[in-house]
């Protein structure tokens, strides 16, 4: 009987190899989805650069991606749910082996023989006895019907959601990155021109000042100088506490101390040229792209297994229970084979009254599923807004970007009008004030406006999943050091 549980154990085991990931599939969606995006930009041929940071020309910005990978806090956490889903998946699948223990016991006992008619006088008869155990159980649950299996498999389909979750995680930090580090320059730029403009509001008080004394001019072109270099300096302090906030967001992003020296290891430049159009690809392919997208059809994957085990746990459950060992009062025979003892049991139950509970498991399990495909739907929905929102704001913003340059040009042109008749005495200080005031917003808003491009830009790469390759394998690539999830057919 124990050479008979040697044989049948290899075949138990091979059926834990047979534990696979729920195929990948396309939900069925009352959603009529496009074979173009609405944009004529979408139409660019080509494919994105998977490191697509790297088309904005920035030199400093791909060692800053890969430390905030290295390093970065949130990404840890990803990776250690990636880990704890694993091991779930792991634990699910373990039900479908056998579970295998080896006892060893040993005991003494001492018995009275009380009423027997022999011993000594006053002396109750007892007798001391030793015993001593080996055994090898095995307890299996035979998965009849696939219930243990599709409970397996939505364990599997969960780490693969958390490895797409992975994923994500990675893309966000990199776009977190790169706009931040982008906020960084253009906060930069603004203390530049606000630093620019206190100097040449500064030079103009001073004129005005010395025309006052001359009294050439009245008090009211004072005070109003006066008071235009006041707002450029508070401006100033402005610009200069959004540029620390933006350095110390980036740090922490790096996983560093915050505190504001990593512009002396990367010195930050001009803001970059928001890169040509990038190819948008078609509709139906982001949904095997985007690794949210993944990990939700993941989810809803393993939401049908649940609901399918909850089904199968209506029905008859057999189970086996085999042990094997020997049993003696000797410890010296625990190794003879004349004291071998075995037993072999099976059961079968079929559950007939809970109370409900378990027609109530397949409700909710019924209730999770339609859930998750409604969570799909609308996840799925949202993706593609995020493609086409910002497939359209790369043209408006361009046309934006391009108007207000012109604009900036000729208030600049004006501005410097305005101070030379100022200075010839044939002009109003009213619109000197006027011409700088508004050269100043718009040079501003100009240098806002240039990275909210790039940061549309990056958005858009985020609603397209990052970089990608036409006709390369939508599946998610696990990550470098993460584990499997279990065995798979």
């Amino acid at each position: 009987m124990k050479q008979r549980l040697l044989t049948l154990a290899p075949a138990m085991f091979l059926l834990l190899a047979c534990v696979s990931a729920p195929q990948r599939r396309q939900p069925e969606m009352d959603v009529a989805i496009p074979e173009s995006w609405g944009s004529a930009t979408a139409a660019v041929p080509g494919q994105i650069e998977t490191e697509w940071w790297s088309t904005f020309g920035d030199g400093h910005l791909p060692t800053l991606i890969r430390l905030a990978m290295e390093r970065n806090s949130d990404l840890h956490a990803a990776v250690a749910r990636l880990d704890r889903a694993a091991a779930e998946a792991r634990i699910a699948g373990a039900d479908l082996a056998p579970s295998v223990g080896l006892n060893v016991g040993g005991g003494r006992q001492r018995r009275n023989f009380v009423g027997f008619p022999f011993g000594a006088e006053g002396e109750v008869p007892a007798a001391t006895f030793d015993s001593f155990g080996v055994s090898l159980d095995t307890s299996w649950e035979v998965d009849l019907w696939g219930r243990i299996r599709a409970s397996a498999r939505s364990a599997v389909a969960e780490h693969q959601a958390s490895e797409a979750d992975l994923a994500a995680a990675r893309l966000s930090i990199a776009a977190q990155t790169a706009k931040t580090w982008f906020s960084v320059l253009e906060a930069g730029q603004q203390v530049a021109l606000a630093r620019e403009t206190v100097a040449s509001f500064r030079l103009s008080t001073e004129q005005v000042r010395s025309r006052y004394v001359m009294g050439i001019r009245s008090a009211l072109d004072l005070r109003l100088a006066l008071s235009n270099l006041a707002g450029a300096e508070a401006l100033l302090q402005l610009r200069l506490t959004q540029h620390d906030r933006a350095t110390r967001q980036l740090e922490v992003l790096l996983g560093r101390y915050p505190g504001g020296s990593i512009l002396a290891i990367y010195p930050p430049g001009d803001l970059p040229r928001t890169p040509d159009p990038v190819p948008a690809g078609l509709p139906a392919e982001l949904i095997a792209r985007r690794p949210d997208l993944i990990a939700a059809e993941r989810r809803l994957a393993a939401a049908d297994q649940r609901y399918l085990a909850a089904r199968r746990a209506l029905y008859p459950r057999l189970s086996l229970t085999a042990s094997g060992g020997t049993v003696t009062d000797a410890l010296t025979d625990l190794l003879n084979g004349d004291f071998r003892v075995w037993s072999l049991v099976g059961n079968l139950a079929q559950p007939l009254f809970q109370g409900g509970r378990l027609r109530a498991g397949v409700d909710r399990a019924d209730a999770a599923d339609r859930e998750a495909l409604a969570l799909y739907v609308g996840q799925v929905l949202h993706a593609f807004a995020e493609v086409e929102s910002n497939l359209a704001a790369e043209q408006r913003l361009a046309l934006q970007e391009r108007h207000l340059a012109e604009a900036a040009t000729q208030l600049r042109a004006a501005r410097e009008l305005a101070e030379e008749r100022y200075r010839t005495g044939v002009g109003f200080y009213l619109v000197v004030l006027e011409s700088q005031t508004r050269a100043l917003t718009a040079e501003s808003g100009l240098l806002a406006l240039r990275r909210q491009r790039l940061d549309n830009r990056i958005d858009l790469h985020l609603a397209l999943g990052g970089g990608f390759v036409a006709g390369a394998d939508p599946l998610v690539t696990p990550q470098p050091g993460a584990p499997s999830p279990g065995p798979a057919s």
